[in-house]
């Protein structure tokens, strides 16, 4: 299968390659392992030396994913597969509608235009997220929570799963939308996204730099780990589309963390002496966006389709710790 990743140069699309590349992907018949002959990894830049993905089978394509053209060839004629993660975070959309729309939303809908005109009904995993919901919240956001996105970043998701639903229902692409939890502990340098600090307040410490947290102690998130959200990633991209049946959106898994339960984490495995580089300088601005997002959430469609959570935050950071190769 050939396969196109936006936002390939990223986070989340480097790791996804890699396992693609590794395992094939579960599409054939009975669910048998399909051998993954080409990726093309699209983005506006390509990652850094270290951290690129070396494969004879990767192409990488530099381009804005809001340019209709740029997507359209970089997706081709013979493409089985995408994932499409490209999109600019939370903070920055908000603070600048503009690019906010072009990118997340015009971009999303460049890249479901190239499947259609490309006339194969290719398999395409949109990665939404839980920044849909927002106020007023329930006590536990559920199956049936309708979404209220507060925030221009949820919005334009949320429209992106409507349309993934659409070109769907109307035979164009097999496709599925995932509301990814915050992901924590990523590696490398905090971005723009209103939920960096959940990484920040991990990954700094443990490499001894001091961090001043931007929400308060009692704030909650619903997080899960880099291995566990790659594992979900692929999964919903391998699920039969029957599995989906009309409902193509689905709730990720995770697990409710309190900033004090981050830090008490750090605490036990990094030490005293990187809890200790953790202070608390509320901004008002990342606060508001935060405070908007549903913390904690029942997710019994997602656990009936096979996707897991972490344990808990221990294990979240441990896994970092190991990942990164950390010395305590």
């Amino acid at each position: 299968m050939k396969i196109l990743i936006t936002g390939g140069g990223g986070f989340l699309g480097q790791r996804v390659a890699r396992e693609l590349l590794a395992h094939g992907v579960k599409t054939g018949a009975g669910g048998a392992s399909v051998p993954v002959s080409a990726i093309t990894l699209f983005d506006i830049a390509e990652p850094p030396a270290g951290v690129a993905l070396k494969d004879p089978r990767v192409t990488f394509v530099t381009g804005e994913v809001s340019d209709k053209a740029a997507v359209a060839a970089a997706l081709g004629r013979d493409t089985g597969g995408v994932f499409h993660f490209a999109a600019v975070v939370s903070g920055q959309a908000e603070a600048d509608f503009d690019i906010g729309m072009r990118v997340n939303l015009d971009g999303i809908r460049n890249v479901l235009e190239a499947c259609r005109a490309a006339g194969n009904q290719p398999r395409l995993l949109f990665s939404s997220s839980i920044a849909v919901f927002g106020v007023p919240l329930p006590d536990v956001v559920n199956d049936g929570t309708t979404p209220t996105p507060q925030a221009s970043y949820g919005v334009q998701k949320l429209i992106g799963e409507w349309l993934v639903a659409d070109f769907t229902r109307k035979g164009y692409i097999d496709g599925r939308a995932v509301r990814i939890p915050t992901v924590s502990v990523r590696p490398g340098k905090a971005n723009a996204a209103a939920s960096s600090f959940a990484s920040a307040v991990i990954r700094e410490p443990l490499n001894g730099i001091d961090y001043a947290c931007p929400v308060s102690e009692k704030t909650l998130m619903w997080m899960c780990s880099p291995r566990r959200v790659v594992g979900n990633l692929i999964r919903a991209f391998e699920l039969p589309s029957e599995t989906w049946g009309p409902i193509r959106s689905v709730n990720l898994p995770g697990i409710t963390v309190s900033v004090t339960e981050m830090v008490a984490s750090l605490k036990k495995l990094g030490g005293e002496k990187a809890a200790a580089r953790v202070s608390i300088q509320v901004d008002p601005r990342i606060d508001a966006i935060v405070q908007t997002w549903a913390a904690r959430l029942e997710t019994p469609r997602a656990d009936k389709m096979g996707f897991v959570a972490d344990a808990n935050m221990d294990e979240i950071v441990a896994q970092y710790i190991a990942d990164e190769g950390i010395k305590l």
